[in-house]
């Protein structure tokens, strides 16, 4: 028991002290240019939701002239926003990139054939 009194208390000491370090910084790109879609990593931010988990997070949009693949790729950005299969596709050209999430409701890919196949509707497999 005086072991588990002793851990506790180093526990709420370190605790205490994790303020004194510097935070984290993190540079999350996004998908396209700041919309409402993005408005959660926005408001995160507004609320101190990182700085509550010690980051430094700088969001930056992507547009017609940088993708969040590329961005990651030239070491712009920690982590990116990005459709499963853009990430699969950079992964076989070799880029170094892990899926931790995938936010979306949703997917952004969707296969289609022709009316005369058949297919009514899209598999609740999807």
């Amino acid at each position: 028991m005086k072991q588990l009194a002793s851990i506790l208390a180093l526990g709420a000491l370190l605790a205490g002290t994790a303020g004194a370090y510097a935070a984290d910084t993190l540079t999350l790109q996004l998908k396209w240019v700041t919309q409402a879609q993005f408005a959660g990593y926005y408001v995160a931010k507004a609320k101190g939701y990182y700085k509550d988990a010690n980051l430094d997070v700088t969001i930056n949009p992507s547009g017609t002239d940088v993708t969040p693949v590329q961005a990651l790729a030239a070491g712009g950005a920690d982590v990116i926003v990005d459709w499963l299969a853009d990430a699969l596709s950079a992964r076989e050209k070799g880029v170094q990139l892990v899926n931790i999430a995938q936010p979306y409701k949703d997917s952004g890919l969707w296969m289609t054939c022709r009316k005369d196949m058949g297919v009514t509707s899209r598999s609740a497999s999807l």
